[in-house]
């Protein structure tokens, strides 16, 4: 299978390193950003000079190719998929962006090839374990979901380094939060319902932001009491945002507030991601508790280090692709990550990520 894997970056390296090294993709990375390029060529991987904000150079770069991996920012999701579809190639991305998701429905309506947003951590992973347990209630009260990329090691006062995307990072921050509250579809505000709780020893901050929960909203509205998404950090982390981004109003100004982080705020390889997700409602007239939870590590000790928020949000993409060419999934038109059975993510040759790291708890 052709893939053209459309970004460069950290997370687009470890998606071609997976594909390519798994011996049925025939991959080809494609990027603006020469340098990375370089990089990935020299590890023997196939690269194009793209520049992939363009879109008669992207058009023409894709045909020939099965499928699209996008793992470029969040603004360019659309562009990505009109050409993906003008192409006739299969489409996956990364993206958390509700507008970019619900663009890239419209486009799958009657479209001959597959449609598939959303395929890393949150949204992503997250959503399959949630309507997994989901399913196994005769009737539903509360879905909680919650995800941190953290840096195992915090040492400034927003206890928080740079593990992935600036640019998806402000933007889940900033803009409203889709949830279920008793029963209908709200908007929440971004950086409010703050909450607190302890895993594992270790205390933890939860609070909204946009775009975790992917198109679960749709699927359980009118069937679940209460369902959210909510970010995790470190304590206190929440309170300083709102201070940048409300009372400084750096909201207004984002692409400063992201120069300030990229320059002051180092980003870190040593990271750990959390997932926990609880679903409580009635089992056989009994009301009952399920829940997952997990902390997946950073690899250090091999030739190539990968960071915690590299192997979850490659894992997700790759397994994605994966089953989706093992005919386990819709093979045209928009497929929700609701419809990947967690019994098959976890054991596919790439979703055995989440197996393989440290577990702190685990049902289902």
């Amino acid at each position: 299978m052709k893939v053209a894997l459309l970004g460069a970056g950290h997370i687009g390296q470890t998606i071609a390193r997976l594909l390519q090294g798994s011996g049925d993709y025939q991959v080809t990375v494609m990027d603006k950003n020469a340098a990375a390029l370089k990089h990935l060529a020299g590890q023997g991987l196939a690269t194009k000079a793209v520049d992939t904000e363009d879109k008669g150079q992207l058009a023409a770069a894709l045909r020939g190719n099965d499928v699209v991996v996008n793992a470029l920012p969040y603004h360019l999701a659309i562009t990505a998929a009109h050409m993906a579809l003008e192409a006739g190639c299969h489409y996956f991305d990364l993206t958390e962006d509700v507008a970019a998701t619900k663009e890239i429905k419209r486009i799958a309506q009657g479209a001959k090839t597959a449609f598939m947003p959303q395929c890393g951590l949150a949204p992503g992973f997250i959503g399959i374990v949630a309507h997994h347990l989901a399913k196994r209630f005769d009737s539903l009260q509360d879905v909680k979901m919650r995800v941190g990329a953290l840096p195992a090691f915090p040492t400034n006062a927003l206890k928080y380094n740079l593990t992935w995307s600036v640019d998806g990072l402000i933007n889940e921050y900033c803009h409203p939060c889709e949830a279920i509250h008793d029963g209908a579809a709200i908007s929440a505000l971004p950086l409010e319902g703050l909450e607190h709780f302890s895993l594992d020893g270790v205390e933890y901050e939860a609070f909204n932001t946009s775009g975790g929960l992917g198109t679960l909203c749709e699927t359980w509205e009118n069937k679940v009491r209460n369902l959210d998404y909510k970010t995790v950090r470190y304590p206190g982390h929440r309170d300083l945002m709102m201070f940048l981004l409300d009372d400084l109003a750096l909201k207004n100004d984002q692409e400063k507030l992201k120069d300030i982080m990229r320059k002051s705020m180092p980003a870190t390889m040593q990271d750990v991601v959390l997932v926990f997700v609880t679903v409580s409602g009635m089992k056989n007239g009994v009301l009952m508790q399920e829940v997952f939870a997990r902390k997946i590590f950073a690899e250090r000790d091999g030739e190539q280090p990968l960071s915690a928020i590299q192997i979850t949000t490659a894992a997700g993409i790759c397994a994605a692709v994966d089953l989706f060419r093992e005919g386990k999934l819709p093979q045209s038109g928009f497929i929700r990550q609701e419809e990947v059975a967690l019994p098959d993510f976890l054991a596919n040759r790439f979703g055995k990520a989440y197996q393989q790291s440290r577990q702190v708890e685990s049902i289902g």
